[in-house]
C-alpha cells in the first residue's frame, strides 16, 4: 500500500544509515505489518546521526520505530506489530490458544533468539578487534546455533510459526535477517527457506522498498556531491 501523507498512522524513521543497515533498522518491522493488513501510513523521518532533541520525549533511547496513531504513541517495534495487528483486527481472539501462540513466539524472537543475534553482531562487527569479543565468540556460535536448531526443530514441517502468517513471523523473519555470517543460517535449512518464503510475499517487498528509498534520498556522499 502507497504511503499515504494523510494517514493517522505516523512511523518515524531514520532519513539515512549506513549501507550496512540499510534494510535491517526496525522500522521495517511495522512497515512490513502495515503493508500485510493494508493500513495506510505516513513516515516522519528524524537523523540518525543527530537525533532531534525533542525525539527523546517519544522514545526514550532515540531509537525507531516509534509509531503514533492519531492520539496513541508507541514505541518498542513488538509494541508497534501488537498495535497494528489489533489495528487491523489481525490476532486471534483473547483467550485462545491461537492467540497465545502468536504472542509467544512474538516474544520468543525477541527474548529468546535477538539478544543472541545481536550480541554475535557485536562481537563479529562492532567490536571484532577486541580481545573479549574473540574469546566470547566461540561459546556465543555454540549458543546461538543451538538457538537455530531448537527454532528449526519448533517449526518443523509448518509454513509459519503460528499457523496463519503473523506478527510472530514478522518478529522472528526480521531478526534472522540480522545475522551477519550466512553460514549460521545455512546450516538449518529449513529456517533458511523460511526466511526466504517471507521475504518473497509482496507486502515486505514494499516494506523493504519504501524503507530503502529515503537513504537514496538523503545520502551524505550524493548531496555532497551535488553541492
Amino acid at each position: 500500500m502507497p504511503i499515504d501523507p494523510n494517514a493517522a498512522l505516523e512511523i518515524t524513521a531514520f532519513e539515512w544509515v549506513p549501507p550496512f543497515a540499510q534494510g535491517l533498522v526496525r522500522d521495517l518491522r511495522p512497515r512490513w505489518a502495515c503493508e500485510e493488513y493494508g493500513l495506510p501510513y505516513k513516515v516522519r523521518l528524524i537523523s540518525a546521526v543527530e537525533r532531534p532533541t525533542w525525539y527523546f520525549q517519544d522514545q526514550p533511547w532515540g531509537q525507531v520505530p516509534f509509531v503514533r496513531d492519531s492520539e496513541v504513541g508507541i514505541f518498542e517495534s513488538g509494541a508497534t506489530l501488537l498495535h497494528i495487528a489489533e489495528k487491523a483486527g489481525a490476532l486471534p481472539p483473547v483467550g485462545s490458544q491461537e492467540r497465545a501462540k502468536v504472542l509467544s513466539w512474538l516474544l520468543a524472537a525477541f527474548n529468546s533468539v535477538e539478544p543472541f543475534v545481536m550480541e554475535f553482531v557485536n562481537c563479529t562487527v562492532f567490536s571484532r578487534k577486541e580481545e573479549w569479543a574473540q574469546l566470547r565468540k566461540p561459546s556465543l556460535v555454540e549458543t546461538l546455533t543451538g538457538r537455530l536448531s531448537r527454532l528449526e526443530t519448533a517449526l518443523g514441517d509448518d509454513e509459519w510459526l503460528a499457523g496463519e502468517f503473523s506478527i510472530a513471523d514478522i518478529a522472528m523473519v526480521t531478526v534472522l535477517r540480522a545475522l551477519p555470517d550466512p553460514a549460521l543460517l545455512a546450516e538449518c535449512s529449513t529456517l533458511t527457506a523460511y526466511v526466504e518464503r517471507a521475504t518473497a510475499r509482496p507486502a515486505f517487498t514494499r516494506a523493504l522498498e519504501a524503507q530503502l528509498q529515503p537513504f537514496a534520498e538523503h545520502d551524505p556522499k550524493q548531496q555532497k556531491e551535488g553541492v
